[in-house]
């Protein structure tokens, strides 16, 4: 893992700094994203274009996408069809298959539409495309589609759990969500139905997923959490709700935000206009019009003086006040700021 890198923009132009402020990649691309295992991708001749931490673009070949590196490995598309690439922009895997996923556990959903498979990182196949769909292996297990419903398979290719849902995720730990459509349930890894869909699909919210073995569900657009267990620990009786961080989640009560911790007890009583997620030992609060970040005591850490702020990672914090971007540590201290 490289020592992380930060996004500026100076004159409508992105670079990166170190954790320092110290500028590494000269602003210069008009469209950057942050770095993701080692690489960002940029715009550059109209397509993005995978940067390592050096400011090195990986130009052997000129591909349609290029996607995000995971085990090493990246998809890329030449035409309409695709392969992988390593970290030196080399093709690995040949461009060949209709439709490809991320490597997991070694593996790769690969194959044609309508018939998919996994290949290992040779590019041959280790579970032979028979299946309408695949998606990754985020654990020993992944769903696959027959039929058009929803099973699961282990690494072997072997139906554990056989297709028989209308919707359904990976598994995260010894839970997986299913859903009819409308609402969703979950499962364990024998197939047992832990609850029945009874939660609401929220749009832009990913059913099911856990953060700290918490997982957030809505009912009567009303939000509580469940355990990894498919347990209710905290009802949904809130207005709104966020994941869990560091032991806490935020929750809203008529229009003031606070935090609860793991047992769904109030630990920080609401009064903030909007809140964010802990990370790093800090969250972003926002009073009076202004954001700063609390500790999980509830006390300002950094005072509400900024007009946007994003949570810390890597030991910073991007903010804005009026046009200007820039960063600030975890004592409020500015480390880089936009001329």
């Amino acid at each position: 893992m490289k020592h992380p890198l930060f996004k500026i923009r100076e004159k409508g132009k992105y670079g990166f700094i170190n954790a320092e402020g110290e500028v590494m990649i000269e602003p210069q691309y008009y469209e950057a994203e942050d770095f993701y295992n080692d690489f960002s991708r940029v715009r550059f001749n109209n397509k993005l274009v995978p940067l390592d931490h050096l400011g090195r673009l990986l130009m052997k070949h000129s591909f349609n996408h290029v996607g995000y590196f995971e085990e090493g490995l990246a998809k890329a598309q030449l035409v309409n069809l695709w392969g992988y690439i390593d970290q030196r922009g080399s093709i690995i895997i040949d461009i060949q298959f209709e439709e490809v996923g991320d490597f997991k556990k070694g593996i790769a959903p690969a194959g044609s539409i309508g018939k998919m498979g996994y290949i290992d990182k040779t590019g041959n196949f280790t579970i032979a495309p028979t299946f309408q769909k695949t998606t990754e292996f985020t654990g020993d297990l992944a769903a696959v589609i027959q039929d058009d419903l929803y099973g699961f398979i282990n690494q072997q290719g072997e139906v554990v759990i056989k297709p028989q849902f209308k919707g359904a995720t990976s598994f995260q730990g010894n839970i997986a969500t299913i859903n009819d459509g409308n609402k969703w349930g979950a499962i364990d890894k024998n197939g047992t139905v832990l609850f029945e869909p009874q939660f609401e699909i929220i749009e832009g919210f990913s059913e099911g997923e856990f953060f700290e073995g918490m997982a957030l569900v809505s009912q009567n657009e009303k939000y509580g959490f469940i355990d990894d267990q498919g347990n209710t620990v905290v009802d949904p009786i809130y207005d709104f709700a966020g994941d869990f961080g560091e032991g806490l989640a935020l929750v809203e009560i008529n229009n003031t935000f606070g935090y609860i911790n793991r047992q769904g007890k109030l630990v920080i009583l609401p009064k903030f206009e909007d809140a964010g997620v802990f990370s790093e030992g800090l969250a972003q609060v926002k009073v009076d019009g202004k954001w700063g970040f609390i500790n999980t005591d509830g006390d300002f850490a950094i005072p509400a003086l900024f007009e946007e702020v994003q949570p810390f990672k890597n030991g910073l914090a991007w903010m804005s006040s009026g046009e200007q971007w820039g960063y600030i540590d975890r004592y409020g201290e500015s480390i880089w700021k936009e001329v």
